[in-house]
């Protein structure tokens, strides 16, 4: 995908098959509308219509190589998902990540692991503004 193209934010029906593919990828129409009806069931005209939409908006890739058409996700799930929260950080935090995490974090009980990389990030975070203050604070220095 082209640096800088704008993807649109997927639709929830959108995000069950962009889970597949994050799963499966590359995976053929076949491949995805099996994987589908194991949770619910639904057409393969139905898939093959909505991965088609999802070409033309940019949110999968097909490849016609072969006779059957094999798609991927044209983001990771970590580009989607911080697409995402960054664009509802934006709408509803006024840009506040922290404000997002706190909000989510008082919704629903974490657990110890999520709790310790939740810490874990945190002393990253404050590693990487500690080593960015002292790095300001000697270019001034040098400064005449």
């Amino acid at each position: 995908m082209e640096h800088g193209t704008i993807i649109p934010r997927p639709t929830e029906s959108e995000l069950e098959l962009l889970q597949i593919l994050w799963e499966k990828q590359p995976a053929t129409v076949r491949e995805i509308h099996d994987a589908l009806n194991q949770d619910r069931p639904s057409g393969y005209t139905t898939v093959l219509k909505m991965l088609q939409i999802m070409t033309a908006k940019g949110l999968v890739v097909r490849d016609e190589a072969n006779r059957a058409h094999v798609y991927r996700a044209a983001l990771s799930q970590d580009s989607m998902q911080s697409k995402i929260l960054k664009d509802l950080s934006k709408r509803l935090f006024a840009g506040s990540a922290a404000q997002l995490a706190l909000h989510a974090l008082s919704m629903e009980p974490a657990s110890e692991d999520e709790l310790s990389e939740i810490r874990a990030l945190i002393e990253r975070k404050r590693n990487a503004a500690s080593s960015d203050h002292r790095q300001i604070k000697h270019i001034r220095k040098d400064r005449p």
